[in-house]
């Protein structure tokens, strides 16, 4: 008896599947990368293309900035202790010394906090020597800071990784008004992130949720100096992260959310 091939134009239950699928697919493509990002709040910002792009965890153009030519971005990674270690005092005694003498214009003396320089007061010991080690490979570039570190040896440096270490933190940079909350979206951004911007959660490795290795405490910094860091990521004219992890992050978000997760973390404690 001849019966219908079921894998054939001919018969019509296998058309109208087909069909169905593809329909339900065209459908589905135009809803999760056509109509869901340009319903984004960050749409009127990048853009149709961008915006679906990274709905589709795809650069919308490959970054081809001056900052990927040159050296490696650092070559120093530092990993924290398993536990806390217990400051060595000669260490530490070494580095206030050094930092007497170099160090606390700039940076401020027991955590007082500058506008355009960090507060170091209290800072991770692996981040203080990370930083100090790429001024003085010149992967991390500044007028002042290149100068004064050039010729430290490396126990000068984790001395004054010690002695910051062992300070208390300072207050909060910058204080919120009186019945006034933090940044809806800056919170969003630090605790959350964005993954439809592939944007991950800046307390990740930041903290308080968790930390990697050599990624400082936010908390407390002055928004001036934070949102110029993060600047500084997005245009390529700070280079020094490991794996390109910042300026990956800081090239997704706006001015404004620059600005408003610098003030979130400059009111933290």
């Amino acid at each position: 008896m001849n019966q219908e091939r079921v894998f054939s134009l001919r018969n019509p239950w296998f058309t109208v599947s087909v069909g169905g699928t593809i329909a339900i697919a065209i459908v589905g493509i135009l809803i999760g990368f056509i109509w869901l990002p340009s319903a984004s709040q960050s749409f009127g910002d990048r853009g149709l293309w961008a915006t679906i792009c990274s709905a589709a965890g795809a650069p919308s153009s490959w970054y081809g900035g001056s900052n990927l030519t040159g050296p490696a971005p650092s070559n120093v990674v530092v990993l924290p202790p398993l536990r806390r270690a217990r400051a060595d005092a000669n260490s530490s005694g070494r580095g206030a010394t050094i930092a007497t003498q170099n160090c606390s214009m700039c940076h401020g003396v027991l955590g007082t906090v500058q506008v355009t320089a960090p507060a170091l007061a209290g800072q991770y010991a692996d981040v203080v020597y990370k930083e100090l080690r790429d001024y003085q490979n010149g992967v991390r570039q500044n007028a002042i800071m290149q100068p004064i570190i050039a010729a430290r040896s490396d126990q000068d440096l984790h001395d004054l990784a010690a002695y910051y270490a062992s300070l208390p933190r300072a207050p909060a940079a910058e204080t919120l008004p009186t019945g006034v909350g933090p940044d809806a979206n800056a919170v969003k951004l630090a605790m959350q992130g964005d993954p439809q911007r592939n944007i991950a959660p800046c307390a990740a490795c930041h903290g308080p949720l968790d930390r990697k290795g050599a990624a400082p405490w936010l908390g407390g910094q002055s928004s001036i100096y934070l949102a110029a860091q993060m600047r500084a990521f997005a245009s390529g004219a700070r280079r020094n992260d490991i794996n390109e992890q910042m300026r990956n992050v800081a090239r997704q978000m706006t001015p404004a959310e620059i600005d408003s997760v610098a003030k979130y973390y400059a009111a933290m404690q």
